[in-house]
């Protein structure tokens, strides 16, 4: 595949921050000593991969803005474009020694995603998409999965954890798709949750409460891969409001149909 010149330096970033990832993610389960080491190990490891995607975007384009997880908003001088950036989506995956994780990385031109790449360095799989272009992993062209039924499907979504809410509304949520649904799975990374979505891995995927930098590139990957993506309500303001239903065209309508069946009772 071509790539752009500005989907090259995205590529360089992520797979740069996903190699000290890397080294990072063999040293973690040397430190299970406390919950304090693991953890203090993981933040640094979270910053460094930032500051590598940070340093590698600001050198190759100086003026635009970003949006991180750590670092938060950084204004740029370009005011039309940014960057939104989470370094590791997969936080708790990558503490315990899952090798699902990711680096997301996605540029948004007057408010609207243009390119997006996720890596998995623990698989070395790398997700492109540019809009207008299609969706790639390793240079292969992606398409969503063709089921039409949510009997025939596997769909994915994200558990609320400790300390989040929401808890009895997604029980309520999981209870009707487990209901329609061939199987339900929960990978741990929204980022991937999309990217898998797009490679016909899964056939949906769903879930609230979401950082825009968790699914802006992962957004763009389902809809270059022919796939649909719309918050709750089915309209489009996921990145304000962390919600996200996608799938190919009837399963993601089946789906918002179904997640959307408990909002009586939220």
């Amino acid at each position: 595949m071509a790539r752009s010149a500005l989907l090259n330096v995205m590529v360089q970033a992520a797979m740069k921050a996903g190699r000290s990832l890397s080294r990072d993610f063999g040293e973690v389960q040397n430190l299970q000593v406390s919950m304090k080491g693991p953890g203090d190990y993981v933040s640094q490891a979270d910053r460094k991969a930032e500051e590598i995607v940070f340093t590698e975007l600001s050198k190759a384009r100086p003026g635009y803005a970003f949006l991180m997880e750590e670092r938060g908003a950084v204004e740029g001088e370009d005011a039309q474009h940014r960057w939104i950036v989470d370094p590791l989506d997969g936080t708790t995956n990558f503490l315990h020694g899952i090798p699902i994780f990711s680096v997301s990385i996605a540029l948004e031109r007057q408010g609207q995603v243009v390119a997006g790449v996720v890596y998995n360095p623990a698989m070395d799989e790398l997700y492109t998409a540019e809009r207008g272009g299609g969706a790639f992993m390793n240079d292969r062209r992606l398409r969503v999965a063709g089921r039409s039924k949510l009997t025939d499907a596997v769909i994915g979504c994200g558990v609320p954890h400790l300390g989040r809410g929401q808890h009895g509304n997604f029980l309520i949520e999981l209870r009707n798709v487990m209901a329609e649904v061939s199987g339900v799975r929960r990978l741990g990374s929204a980022a991937l949750d999309l990217a898998y979505v797009a490679a016909g891995r899964m056939d949906g995927f769903w879930e609230t409460g979401l950082s825009s930098w968790d699914i802006a590139a992962g957004m763009l990957l389902v809809r270059e891969a022919g796939g649909f993506v719309s918050d709750m309500s089915g309209g489009q303001e996921m990145l304000d409001n962390g919600e996200v239903v996608a799938g190919n065209e009837l399963i993601q309508r089946a789906l918002l149909k179904t997640v959307k069946k408990p909002l009586a009772a939220r």
